[in-house]
């Protein structure tokens, strides 16, 4: 699965994107003071924000922040510095608990279906909390509510297909997420194996035949950047329990290539894809003569690259000529 590097400043997360979203119920996350997280640097915060919460701990002050307030402040230090995960997420988990867990989930999921570029980090976040938070045997697990909320937006996949601008670009950042998720979201079983959510897998499935059932333009986009993505994993799991799904999904592209009436720049778009598929998702196996892969003699030579994101959105690799040097920048960061 290929890395990918949170962009830069410019994409931090708004404040007023979870004002709206839900609300804030004053949740005290006292040990908040004994964090390494500098949440107290100016970068990490929106202009129009103040960080005088912090500043009140010391005088003793108990305006304590708002859950929404802490995990906002997480997030945009993950943005900000996407190599700390590691080092950070166990103190971020440890300062939770079960009492706020349902604006927990609610939480981080606007923020990975109103931000693209937190779709990744995010389900990153769902997998590391769905196996180390601390909950009570009487509550549902974080993995449980997780599912859940995304079953809900799932029920209405259909509408949201055929829905306005608005509806179908939400319905479209959540098929991204859940995509993020089947690759990430991991459950350890009894005897210690690691197995992906197998039920992410049949909705991916469901949420493709959404999308070629209605084949605009946007939808037949959102069907391409989801076949990029998770592709490759998919095809392998529908081989392993002998099935021809991926099959019948190219097939049902060569007919919408065919047919519908889309614009030509997304019909080409359709036939990259089916090329990419052919040339096994860009995936390269060593052959008996060694020799190394370049962009001249490897057509699938970028494929093995890494994928980020533009400030916009737009994901780009190495191949991309007008990114070479925000490639740079990214590769850099995470190397």
């Amino acid at each position: 699965h290929p890395l990918r590097a949170p962009p830069s400043s410019q994409d931090k997360i708004p404040q007023q994107n979870l004002e709206s979203a839900m609300a804030k119920p004053q949740v005290v996350v006292a040990p908040v003071l004994m964090s390494k997280l500098s949440v107290n640097a100016p970068e990490l915060y929106p202009s129009d924000y103040s960080s005088n919460y912090t500043e009140s701990y010391e005088d003793g002050c108990e305006d304590y922040p708002t859950l929404s307030e802490y995990v906002q402040d997480f997030l945009n230090h993950l943005t900000e510095q996407p190599g700390s995960f590691e080092t950070e997420i166990e103190q971020f988990a440890e300062t939770l608990n079960d009492d706020a867990l349902q604006e927990l989930v609610e939480l981080i999921y606007q923020l990975a279906t109103s931000i693209l570029n937190f779709s990744y980090m995010g389900a990153r976040l769902c997998n590391y909390l769905s196996h180390h938070l601390t909950i009570s045997p009487q509550s549902a697990n974080f993995r449980q509510l997780l599912l859940q909320r995304c079953r809900t937006e799932y029920e209405v996949k259909d509408q949201a297909a055929k829905g306005n601008e608005f509806t179908q670009k939400r319905f479209h950042a959540f098929v991204h997420f859940l995509g993020e998720l089947y690759l990430n979201l991991e459950i350890k079983g009894t005897n210690g194996q690691v197995t992906r959510v197998g039920i992410l897998q049949v909705g991916l499935r469901e949420l493709l035949n959404a999308l070629f059932s209605n084949p605009m333009d946007d939808n037949l986009i959102c069907a391409v950047k989801l076949l990029k993505l998770t592709g490759s994993v998919l095809e392998d799991a529908w081989k392993e329990k002998g099935k021809m799904d991926m099959e019948e999904i190219i097939q049902r592209i060569e007919n919408v290539v065919l047919d519908a009436n889309c614009s030509r720049d997304v019909k080409q778009m359709l036939l990259k894809l089916v090329e990419l598929r052919s040339s096994n998702w860009g995936r390269v196996h060593a052959t008996s003569t060694y020799r190394e892969a370049t962009p001249e003699n490897d057509p699938n030579y970028f494929m093995n690259e890494p994928t980020f994101y533009a400030s916009d959105g737009v994901p780009f690799t190495a191949a991309d000529l007008d990114y070479q040097e925000e490639y740079q920048e990214f590769s850099q960061k995470v190397s």
